[in-house]
């Protein structure tokens, strides 16, 4: 039994982090120099040309789109199975949200699914595949399947800073690459591979996308005297767009600098927990452990498990319940976007992605963060296997670390 809350997720805080933004203090508190390393590092970290840092994950996506001409009379095609800003940030640009089914044998948008949508509606001019729980998706495929039809592509890897795979040629990517896509969206909110409090970034190979995201980011304003129609003086700047505040504080981004040099140290402690979870798991059936296809590593933002409840007879929030009575938080990743309440007004029906829904009926994410102990790893799979004999009456057998 756990002997202290143990939460789905947290950020992972140290005194070199705290002692980052106190310098930071010192300096500019809003657009500084900061914000330039801190793209540097990004872009270094995962080998594109650009990276352009912005207030949050979802302003993130809103500049992708708008960034990428996507508007009014426009589709954009994205995972059921993501949280709600990867549908939305079509809205915020005047399109329209569309999705395409998850893989049968996965929890990732199905490329085939994207192709067969993009074949039928001219009107899709952008997919956005989301590395669900940091699992790379198939971006051979997709890319494929953009070129094929025209589309631009958008990776959402709100989930998936540090995670990896190889391609056909058998070169290994990294996820914010962009080797397969036109730009790469994500998310430092606490719970994420790496924070900045909030905070978000896209990256991209191409310049032209790259100045355009920067003017979209701080209301279209351009100072490059270079795009200028004219200059009266150094204070001189000109509005060519309407764009944003969608602009990421230099405290902010020393944070993010701080926690960069932790990245991989991070993603590893992950992947060692996950490993230790399909361990303690592993010989009860009726616990399915999240899969991660051959020649990819996968970032470890979630761990989502599936268990069958209806098959076993047990109510999700049952299990919830005596979870959180011995101290242990669960969690749920996602209620599929197109059963929500908006998306059902716009028409879309539950049954319209029945392999998002299924999955939907079995998800459970379980506790995962860098400082989760082996020990409270030990103590959530014996808390989950006893509660589900509980509620379940099911035969089980106790779990060693």
């Amino acid at each position: 039994m756990a002997k202290t809350a143990i939460c789905y997720g947290r950020q992972t805080i140290d005194l070199s982090d705290i002692d980052a933004v106190a310098r930071s203090l010192e300096g500019m508190l809003t657009q500084g120099p900061l914000v330039e390393s801190f793209e540097a590092g990004i872009a270094g970290y995962t080998g594109a040309k650009y990276a352009v840092v912005c207030s949050n994950g979802t302003a993130a996506l809103h500049l992708a789109m708008k960034a990428a001409g996507v508007g009014e009379g426009d589709r954009a095609v994205t995972s059921p199975i993501t949280f709600l800003a990867s549908a939305n940030a079509a809205l915020y640009a005047g399109a329209r949200p569309d999705f395409a089914d998850i893989e049968a044998d996965g929890m990732n948008i199905d490329p085939e699914s994207v192709a067969e949508k993009a074949a039928k509606d001219r009107s899709i001019k952008a997919v956005v595949p989301v590395h669900f729980a940091g699992i790379p998706c198939r971006m051979e495929e997709i890319r494929e399947a953009a070129l094929r039809h025209g589309l631009t592509v958008i990776e959402d890897a709100c989930h998936a800073l540090g995670a990896e795979w190889t391609d056909s040629g058998g070169k290994v990517r990294k996820v914010g690459s962009c080797s397969h896509s036109d730009m790469t969206v994500f998310s430092f909110h606490p719970v994420k591979s790496i924070t900045t409090g909030e905070g978000g970034a896209i990256t991209t190979n191409d310049p032209a996308l790259h100045e355009r995201l920067r003017a979209l980011r701080s209301h279209g304003v351009v100072k490059d005297p270079s795009r200028l129609s004219k200059s009266e003086g150094p204070w001189y700047y000109e509005m060519k767009e309407l764009g944003f505040n969608y602009r990421l504080p230099d405290m902010n981004c020393a944070l993010g600098i701080s926690q960069l040099e932790k990245l991989d140290r991070f993603v590893e402690r992950r992947a060692g927990i996950a490993a230790l979870y399909d361990r303690l798991l592993s010989k009860y059936q009726f616990v399915k452990a999240p899969s991660v296809p051959d020649g990819t590593r996968s970032a470890w933002h979630l761990y989502p498990a599936r268990i069958p409840f209806s098959e076993l007879g047990v109510e999700r929030k049952d299990l919830f319940r005596l979870m959180s009575e011995i101290g242990i938080g669960l969690q749920v990743h996602y209620i599929p976007v197109h059963t929500q309440p908006y998306y059902r007004a716009m028409g879309f029906s539950p049954g319209d992605f029945p392999r998002a829904l299924r999955f939907y009926a079995e998800e459970v994410s379980l506790p995962l963060y860098p400082l989760l102990s082996d020990e409270e790893a030990g103590a959530v799979a014996e808390g989950l296997l006893s509660s589900l004999a509980c509620l379940s009456a099911q035969p089980r057998r106790p779990v060693a670390v």
